[in-house]
């Protein structure tokens, strides 16, 4: 489980779990979180330089401990593409 938290007070552990889990691979990306109502999922926005990337993870994804290791999996393969945005 990435956070026990719900909602937007959950972002800020999400954020720290996010960046941390980013600079393992390239500690040049920035993670920023926020918690998008409307949909109920939390938005992640990766910055390197000039280029951003931004994708979701959904509440389920976050608050369910058996996930985690797939949340991982998708955050690093987000830096990875991050790499290869022209």
């Amino acid at each position: 489980m990435i956070s026990a938290k719900k909602a937007e007070a959950a972002s800020s552990d999400i954020q720290e779990w996010a960046n941390r889990i980013a600079m393992q691979a390239d500690n040049l990306v920035a993670v920023d979180v926020y918690y998008d109502a409307d949909s109920s999922t939390y938005v992640l926005r990766l910055v390197k330089g000039s280029r951003v990337l931004v994708f979701r993870l959904s509440e389920a994804q976050v608050h369910n401990s058996e996930r985690e290791a797939e949340c991982e999996r998708t955050l690093q393969r987000k830096v990875k593409d991050l790499w290869n945005l022209i």
